[in-house]
């Protein structure tokens, strides 16, 4: 798509707003700036979206003039830390994606420069710099931060949670991205969904496992709740920054690890530390990755730059799913071509998961206040969620396994 239509078309709410008001001279005041998380499909914004036969038709002198009028708008310089090493595309992306986006719709006003894990501060610790004021914005997995609050790990997954296309059910349109606005609050931030990488893996390990018993005192990278699950079930965790995997695993100080997915999982050399590739990740099936930023640093942003970090932030949110899709069936094969095992999780494990992951919920919900805020209707929006799914998708999934037609 060329990226005048691009402007015309899938952002005809935010530019077509902002073209206008340029043209006229921003004479009027300035539209309230729109709230952190909720509500935040990048819909019209003042401005009906063109015709067919008009996004093919010339621009209007005032369509031109707009990008040439946007310099009448401040330019803004911000750093976004990460949680990602920048060799990863695909979730690095997601970050990357965001400010490129930005930056071309404010036609060079608006700079958002991205920096990897380690460059300004540990990729561990976005949350807590972006919520200082360090950086104006960050890009990381909200279950990181459990540790400061475990209803943090609502804002990815949670243990035989939502998938991918359920959580963005639950964000945009199930209270989730409200829920999240009110625990960003207390952390001095505010929240966009800006990637997601589908159902994960279930890790790499040194050793088969068969049975729960075979996790006791096994020492694994994995984080948020899904690292407590495992800690009931034996295993010693550890949280680990992308970077630093290859290193624990290969030399043997941890016997096991998680990260996304078979292409990250490859370029990160995870194959080439342990033999045994686990499926699924039932941890996380649909974790979303966020966009953040510092509260005071947010609201001094004109509105129309708010709209538009919104709306950088969907296409981030939509294309990392997109793109890890794409890529990871092509690198499970070159995994598997290395003769590396790919094996399934008995259902002794996956139930003994499932079990301690709910009592883990019910605990959390007991002891901390927004955890049982937010859990009680992100349970009933599940249950009904997945309730579709299966009267739906799941058959026709069924069908199709069960009926390959090769050709």
């Amino acid at each position: 798509m060329k990226r005048r239509e691009f402007l015309r078309g899938a952002t005809a709410g935010v530019l077509g707003g902002l073209g206008m008001t340029l043209a006229a001279c921003a004479s009027a005041p300035p539209a309230a700036a729109p709230t952190a998380g909720g509500a935040a499909e990048p819909t019209a914004a003042g401005a009906a979206a063109p015709t067919a036969a008009q996004a093919a038709a010339e621009p209007t002198a005032a369509q031109a003039q707009a990008p040439a009028q946007a310099s009448s708008l401040p330019a803004v310089e911000w750093r976004m830390g990460t949680s990602w090493p920048v060799a990863l595309d695909t979730i690095y992306g997601g970050a990357t994606v965001l400010a490129e986006r930005v930056s071309e719709l404010t036609n060079g006003m608006f700079k958002i420069t991205t920096f990897p894990a380690g460059e300004l501060f540990g990729g561990l610790e976005v949350l807590q710099n972006v919520s200082q004021g360090t950086v104006e914005a960050g890009h990381s997995a909200m279950y990181y931060y459990v540790g400061l609050n475990p209803a943090w790990a609502f804002a990815t997954s949670l243990p035989f949670g939502l998938t991918a296309q359920q959580q963005n059910a639950w964000l945009y349109h199930g209270g989730g991205n409200e829920a999240i606005d009110k625990l960003g609050a207390e952390f001095n931030t505010v929240l966009f969904p800006a990637g997601n990488t589908g159902t994960q893996m279930g890790g790499w390990f040194r050793r088969e496992l068969n049975a729960v018993g075979d996790l006791q005192g096994l020492k694994m990278r994995i984080p948020g709740l899904g690292g407590q699950v495992m800690q009931r079930l034996g295993v010693v965790t550890q949280t680990l920054p992308g970077g630093e995997i290859f290193q624990a695993l290969s030399t043997g100080a941890i016997d096991a690890a998680e990260w996304v997915g078979a292409y990250d999982d490859e370029k990160l050399g995870l194959p080439d530390a342990a033999d045994f590739y686990y499926a699924p990740g039932w941890w996380e099936p649909g974790p979303t990755l966020h966009a953040m930023a510092a509260t005071e640093a947010w609201n001094a942003l004109p509105a129309e730059y708010q709209r538009i970090f919104r709306v950088a932030s969907w296409e981030s949110n939509l294309n990392m799913l997109a793109k890890y899709d794409a890529l990871n069936n092509d690198a499970l094969g070159r995994i598997i071509d290395k003769g590396k095992q790919l094996r399934v999780y008995s259902d002794e494990i996956m139930s003994a998961a499932q079990t301690a992951a709910y009592e883990l919920y019910a605990e959390n919900a007991a002891s901390a206040p927004l955890f049982a805020e937010i859990y009680t209707p992100w349970n009933d929006f599940r249950k009904r969620v997945q309730r579709w799914h299966q009267t739906n998708e799941q058959p026709f999934t069924k069908f199709v396994e069960a009926n390959p037609i090769e050709g």
